[in-house]
């Protein structure tokens, strides 16, 4: 049976159940790297945040559990969220869930970027607005201009479409909401936001669910004002089957990362969490397109045929990556 011990450089825990990427972002020389995680269960559970360190996306360190359901507002689970750095100090911004299920938005920080304390406002966002849902989850914060916005996954149920809220706050900590930034006919909610300020402009990102099935992830390259996003590139160059909840950070040298979620779900044993992150990519604008292409560090993986193929896990990209392929070869028994 297929276990993801056998990959060489797809990161996952040695044990547990593994899912969305959280917290991308670089501190103290280290990229660090969040993500959903299950350590006493193969299987989806009570989700924390667990955390691995690399200096070259080849060697982790794993480090357990960064940020724990130990809260009555979060009881039910820590959930995907993103982090930013402020003046030394690493701010993480979760969903949290508690004793009844409620979605609201929480914030972690952290001197040293290992050890976490919750903040006593807890939650930070407690209710969302009119074009929100009960699916209010998966916070991505980005600095403006001087200011921070956050963008929140939700879903418009009056309208049947997923929405993308916007917030702006000059603190991190009181938020007020601004309004939609995206909306997406058809869909039951939109997952896993990234918001991330490059050169020339602005990425945003989302995961979508629509209600006709199946899913996907859309990047897109525009301006943004503080109050609006325009996009002039959108793009879908993840074209599966086997990846989801990708999330895009700017790390030290300027360059805007995805790690995805590599998920085997449609064939995932109840014996083992098959599961795994994404090698990392770099997304690059230009030309009309947006392109994603392992970055530097992992980049000597590529076979002549364009991909990586790690054990089970075979990732292709297609004309310098303005598509890219991510499958699970093998299937368990």
């Amino acid at each position: 049976m297929l276990t993801n011990s056998a990959l060489k450089y797809h990161y996952h825990p040695v044990k547990g159940w593994l899912n969305d990427p959280n917290g991308l972002c670089d501190f103290g020389g280290l990229h660090h790297v969040f993500y959903q995680y299950c350590p006493d269960s193969e299987t989806p559970s009570v989700a924390k945040w667990g955390h691995a360190v690399t200096k070259d996306f080849l060697n982790w360190q794993e480090l357990g559990v960064a940020i724990d359901t130990d809260m009555p507002y979060d009881q039910k689970g820590v959930w995907s969220g993103t982090a930013i750095v402020k003046d030394g100090r690493m701010y993480a911004f979760y969903a949290s869930i508690d004793g009844d299920r409620k979605q609201a938005i929480s914030v972690a920080f952290s001197e040293d970027g290992i050890h976490f304390e919750k903040y006593a406002g807890n939650p930070i966002i407690s209710e969302y607005p009119p074009e929100g849902s009960a699916d209010f989850r998966d916070p991505a914060v980005m600095e403006f201009d001087g200011r921070y916005y956050m963008l929140v996954g939700s879903a418009d149920t009056r309208k049947s479409s997923g929405t993308l809220l916007l917030y702006e706050s000059a603190d991190l900590l009181a938020w007020s909401y601004s309004g939609v930034l995206r909306e997406y006919p058809d869909c039951f909610s939109c997952e896993c936001p990234s918001f991330v300020k490059v050169d020339g402009g602005v990425i945003v990102a989302v995961s979508n669910r629509p209600k006709s099935g199946g899913h996907y992830f859309e990047v897109m390259y525009g301006q943004f004002d503080g109050k609006r996003f325009k996009p002039q590139i959108v793009s879908r160059f993840q074209k599966g089957p086997d990846e989801y909840a990708g999330q895009i950070y700017r790390d030290e040298k300027g360059r805007a990362i995805l790690i995805s979620w590599i998920s085997g779900w449609q064939y995932q044993p109840k014996e083992k969490c098959i599961g795994c992150l994404s090698l990392p990519l770099e997304l690059n604008v230009a030309g009309g397109r947006i392109k994603a292409y392992p970055v530097e560090e992992v980049r000597h993986l590529i076979g002549p045929d364009g991909s990586v193929t790690d054990a089970y896990v075979k990732e292709t990209y297609v004309n310098g990556g303005e598509e890219v392929y991510i499958e699970l070869t093998e299937k368990p028994e």
